[in-house]
């Protein structure tokens, strides 16, 4: 094709485009891409032969040099952090799709770019108390965690009594599986962050927000099945070392002494931490007097330090009142506080987030889809104390 054809062409698309006419936007994109692309080498010919025709270059085979490959990672460059501004904006730009490998819809997700993801990432480990503390793993789901239930006994032996055989043996495991975490984000919430920063900054923390309060909210009550097994709810913590608290109890250091704090395991003690509300640990644990109702915690902070967020010697992780009840609001029966060494549960996922896109009809709103693939729960329970609520 001429090049004044391909003009006349474009001149026509752009008529198209431009009319209120119903066309099909993708196939005229398509069209565009090709013809500007022909008139690009029509343009580059051009000006190798006349360069030619005045002698400032021999005329040779142009060879197409070989490309380096970059190291840099496509997914953090300014202009794909552009495209994916544009594309959770208005559904269209030209960036890069995931193989639809795992869905049957044929829009497949965009890869969000590696800027935001290491950023979402971040932000869960500095605002995520609880989430900070667990174990993370990436696993193959399904993979079993064999868990040893063996404790070797030694024996005095005589030279006519030998000691007997032990196998060693691992009799239970845990094993993970795959579970979606969402967050939709409307675009009417993006829309008026006309700025690659102030959209990434808009973007990380609703989605940090949103992420890292479920994942907390799983890892200490999740219940299983769709989602993570929480700590407070796992069948396998020892009956011995869940503690009823009456009120008076809660009160009572002695009673704290002798029901929790002797619950601990020895094995167990290091490294482990207690997690409660802020209301259980300022209105009854920081307060708590003895019975001449002198304070327990005596004057261990000044006006110039942070209050010692510790209990018995042993750090207090504090949460949400929708993590834990506080003590006064709490049911009978409920969980108020809990001692374990976070570390004892594992959360597995690969840290891969994808971001869908729909039209929702009834609030005529593009709403964003951002999933991240995990599972949780404790590999070794035995460590764990959980505290309730008693009449």
């Amino acid at each position: 094709m001429r090049k004044s054809e391909i003009q006349k062409r474009l001149a026509e698309i752009r008529g198209l485009l431009s009319g209120t006419d119903e066309v099909d936007v993708t196939a005229l994109e398509l069209e565009v891409r090709t013809l500007t692309a022909e008139l690009e080498t029509i343009e580059k010919r051009s000006v190798i032969a006349a360069s030619i025709n005045v002698g400032t270059i021999e005329a040779k085979s142009i060879t197409k040099p070989t490309e380096e490959k970059s190291d840099e990672d496509p997914y953090g460059t300014v202009e794909y952090r552009k495209q994916f501004m544009e594309y959770c904006k208005t559904g269209k730009s030209g960036i890069e799709k995931r193989v639809d490998a795992f869905t049957t819809i044929t829009d497949a997700a965009a890869v969000i770019p590696t800027t935001i993801m290491n950023e979402l990432v971040r932000k869960m480990l500095v605002y995520g108390q609880v989430y900070n503390r667990t174990r993370k793993l990436a696993v193959k789901g399904g993979v079993n965690f064999p868990i040893l239930s063996l404790k070797p006994v030694a024996t005095w032996i005589t030279e006519s009594s030998p000691s007997e055989r032990q196998k060693l043996t691992a009799n239970t495991s845990v094993s993970f599986s795959y579970f979606g975490l969402e967050c939709k984000i409307a675009t009417s919430l993006l829309a008026e962050t006309v700025t690659l920063p102030m959209f990434e900054a808009s973007f990380i923390t609703l989605a940090a927000e949103a992420m890292v309060k479920a994942m907390e909210i799983a890892v200490v009550k999740g219940a299983g099945g769709t989602q993570p097994l929480g700590f407070t709810v796992d069948p396998r913590v020892p009956a011995g070392q869940i503690v009823t608290l009456t009120p008076a109890d809660f009160a009572d250091w002695g009673a704290w002494k002798k029901k929790v704090f002797a619950k601990i395991p020895l094995a167990y003690r290091a490294g482990g931490s207690f997690v409660m509300s802020a209301q259980t640990f300022e209105g009854y644990i920081d307060g708590m007097q003895d019975l001449n109702g002198q304070p327990m915690a005596r004057v261990n902070y000044g006006i110039a330090d942070a209050i010692p967020e510790k209990f018995g010697g042993r750090e207090v992780i504090l949460v949400e009142d929708d993590i834990i009840a506080p003590y006064e609001s709490a049911a009978v029966g409920d969980v108020v506080a809990a001692f374990i060494k976070l570390s004892d549960y594992v959360i597995n996922s690969n840290m891969q987030m994808v971001i869908y896109r729909y039209l929702d009809q009834d609030l005529n709103q593009w709403i964003d889809k951002a999933i991240l693939i995990a599972d949780g729960k404790l590999i070794d329970p035995n460590g764990v104390v959980l505290i309730k609520k008693g009449a």
